[in-house]
């Protein structure tokens, strides 16, 4: 059990880290802070430069807690909260499906999220204190 949950802690923390480093940095094909900023506020996040910190920081720090599997609680609400702005702002008025532009991906991040933080990190995690 406990190696399956790190895989799935690995797989998931650390695409969402990478997309945290799309958005403050530019990495990975991202578009950094400015441009994610300016795409925020033609979507009406504003001020869109403040927002794509917020949500780079969100994605990065949320999705190297869940993997390392330290801190799942504040983990896994830095990965929901993101995924509902992305639902409520982007994808949920596409429909469900991902081929759509949906937010089918955004809910199962967030059920992964909420699934891991409610069993545990497991035996293969940092334990502090």
């Amino acid at each position: 059990m406990s190696l399956g949950l790190l895989i799935i802690r690995l797989v998931i923390g650390l695409t969402m880290a990478g997309h945290g480093t799309q958005k403050l940095f530019g990495w990975f094909g991202g578009h950094g802070l400015k441009g994610t900023g300016g795409w925020l506020e033609s979507i009406g996040l504003k001020p869109g430069m403040f927002m794509a910190l917020l949500a780079g920081l969100a994605e990065l720090v949320g999705g190297i807690l869940f993997a390392v599997g330290w801190g799942m609680p504040v983990a896994a609400i830095l990965i929901v909260l993101t995924m509902l702005v992305a639902v409520v702002k982007v994808h949920g008025k596409n429909g469900y499906w991902v081929t759509q532009n949906g937010f089918e991906y955004n809910l199962i991040l967030m059920a992964i999220a909420v699934g891991v933080a409610l069993v545990g990190p497991g035996a293969y995690a940092i334990h502090i204190g």
